[in-house]
């Protein structure tokens, strides 16, 4: 059965691929599955419909018959775990890339969405000036540990994995930054995974919804 998600009706990233459906897309397109794609608006996400599926009023969500799945990370894995492609074979290296999975979205995420909260819905408060280096300081923290670990590697831990695609899309909110400069091995790690095809297939698929094209999946 082909499986549905959701995605914003209008992108309010404006189509730089930081929305969480990219997520699912690019797991489903490295996976070579299928899916159809539902949009809704930020009034529906908060009606009584859309909460039955996720009970937070966001997106992505994911249906497959009678299995109904939300959180970005959660689908993700469920995907991964369904069809090759985004874990090793080997069951130490798969315990090894849901870790980073969980590294993405526990250690390295969280202050970077700090940093976005603080210029978006707190730069306008008296003392924004001044919590924006302390946040700055802890991404830094994160991203020299990140930086050590990938070293000269490609990848987090041998080849591509749901690792990798869940840590690549945490580290793309910090372009406008400017700080992931400073990190050339993690800007490069960025750009590998950026240039895959899945990569580009579904970028190519949650653009066309923001240029009013018909979607793909």
């Amino acid at each position: 059965m082909t499986p549905t998600i959701t995605a914003f009706e209008s992108s309010p990233d404006r189509a730089q691929g930081l929305a969480r459906d990219m997520r699912v897309r690019w797991a489903l397109e490295e996976a070579g599955q299928p899916y159809e794609v539902r949009l809704v608006s930020f009034k529906a996400m908060k009606e009584p419909a859309h909460r039955a599926l996720h009970p937070f009023g966001q997106i992505p969500t994911y249906e497959e018959g009678e299995l109904a799945l939300f959180e970005s990370g959660a689908i993700v894995l469920h995907i991964a775990q369904r069809h090759a492609g985004l874990l090793p074979h080997d069951a130490n290296a798969r315990a090894r890339a849901v870790m980073w999975m969980f590294a993405a979205l526990n250690t390295v995420e969280p202050p970077i969405l700090e940093l976005q909260t603080a210029k978006f819905a707190e730069g306008d408060k008296p003392w924004s000036a001044e919590r924006l280096p302390l946040i700055k300081d802890r991404i830094r923290a994160r991203l020299d540990d990140l930086a050590v670990r990938l070293g000269d590697a490609d990848w987090l831990d041998g080849a591509f994995s749901a690792g990798d695609l869940m840590m690549v899309h945490t580290l793309q909110r910090l372009k406008p930054s400017g700080l992931l400069d400073d990190y050339p091995n993690l800007a490069a790690y960025v750009a590998r995974a950026e240039a895959r095809p899945a990569y580009r297939r579904a970028f190519a698929a949650q653009l066309a919804v923001f240029t009013g094209a018909h979607p793909a999946g």
